[in-house]
């Protein structure tokens, strides 16, 4: 009976492991296309639009993909990281051009959230949830000396 429960245990031990495998980073093309959506319902775009926003957001994510799995692989380099930021600032470039100024407005406040990490939806917090306190730098200097502790 005991032999029973433990390969029990065993067996539900690696399908949860298996599972965890499965779960896996987007692909380049998915995340073209969650973009897409997301600044479809914030921008209204066109259709032309659309497709361009989607070429060179792909092209971005494709590289930037190589650079993240260079990076697990223990292979990066320092210029890897500029790369991937350059990457990310030539494609925020490319689609202001493609959009109208008063769609250019609302994609710098796009950008600005998703710097900021800031959502545009506002969650409900559950309940006995506390909420996030945010603060900026300042508060970190103003910050009583940390004592040093005698082991």
């Amino acid at each position: 009976m005991k032999r029973l429960v433990i390969l029990l245990v065993f067996l539900v031990g690696i399908n949860g492991m298996v599972r965890a495998q499965q779960n896996k980073m987007p692909t380049p093309s998915e995340i073209a296309q969650k973009n897409v959506e997301d600044l479809d319902k914030r921008l209204k775009l066109n259709g032309t639009q659309k497709s361009v926003i989607y070429s060179f957001t792909y092209s971005q994510a494709k590289e930037q993909a190589e650079l993240i799995k260079r990076q697990q692989a223990g292979n990066s380099k320092e210029e890897d990281v500029d790369k991937f930021y350059k990457l990310q600032n030539e494609t925020t470039k490319n689609i202001r051009n493609v959009l109208r100024p008063e769609q250019q407005l609302e994609y710098d406040k796009v950008i600005e959230e998703r710097l900021s990490g800031k959502s545009p939806k506002n969650k409900k917090k559950k309940k006995g949830e506390e909420e996030e306190v945010q603060s900026d730098i300042k508060g970190l200097l103003s910050a009583p000396p940390v004592e040093k502790q005698n082991p």
